[in-house]
């Protein structure tokens, strides 16, 4: 299951595969049941993950009481709350396993040791931060300047298994719509296919 892992540092680093190897063997991992949740809304984040198998959604609650999908994450996708820099620290999402989970866990109050030992981590991690937050502020640009219609398209092209992994309901509110409008959009676009066949 570490090869995923281990797969995914390549594209970061020189490092052989057996010196990868090396690196991971002490990693833990761990499994999730479907529905666990692994971080509360509010509380300080003290993990992060690595997703080997399954999927994780993040959301919030607003204060409405309206749920909010904000991203999933699946095979070969890190998942970390990001807010050092707010004042409480608490984190404003909660994220929990939309299926059975296998997942890496990474301890923070130890990141900074695990860097002293192996040095090699921490460039590695800046360069995995640096493809994720430029990843995420394409998909923004993407997202704020497109239909629904064209986020749906999109989401498609990049990620074509996930609309099947998780309620339309939460994919709805992921591509900022109502789920009759994702109805629409689905039934559109299997249409056109059926056409363009």
């Amino acid at each position: 299951m570490k090869d995923v892992l281990i797969q995914y540092m390549k594209r970061f680093s020189d490092l052989s595969e057996s010196e990868l190897k090396k690196l991971t063997e002490n990693v833990p991992v761990a499994s999730f049941k479907k529905g666990t949740i692994l971080l509360q809304q509010g509380e300080i984040p003290d993990k992060c993950y690595f997703v080997l198998k399954g999927c994780v959604r993040q959301f919030a609650v607003d204060e409405n009481g309206n749920e909010n999908t904000y991203n999933f994450f699946t095979e070969e996708q890190s998942v970390t709350i990001f807010n050092q820099h707010t004042t409480d620290k608490g984190s404003p999402y909660a994220l929990s396993c939309l299926e059975d989970c296998t997942l890496i866990v990474g301890d923070l109050s130890t990141e900074q040791e695990n860097y002293d030992v192996h040095p090699v981590l921490e460039a590695m991690t800046r360069k995995m931060i640096e493809e994720d937050m430029g990843a995420m502020r394409d998909d923004f640009s993407a997202f704020i300047s497109s239909t629904p219609e064209e986020r749906y398209q999109a989401l498609m092209k990049k990620r074509p298994g996930l609309v099947d992994r998780v309620p339309q309901y939460q994919m709805a509110s992921y591509l900022g719509i109502k789920p009759e409008s994702l109805s629409r959009i689905k039934k559109r676009s299997a249409n056109h296919l059926r056409i363009v066949d």
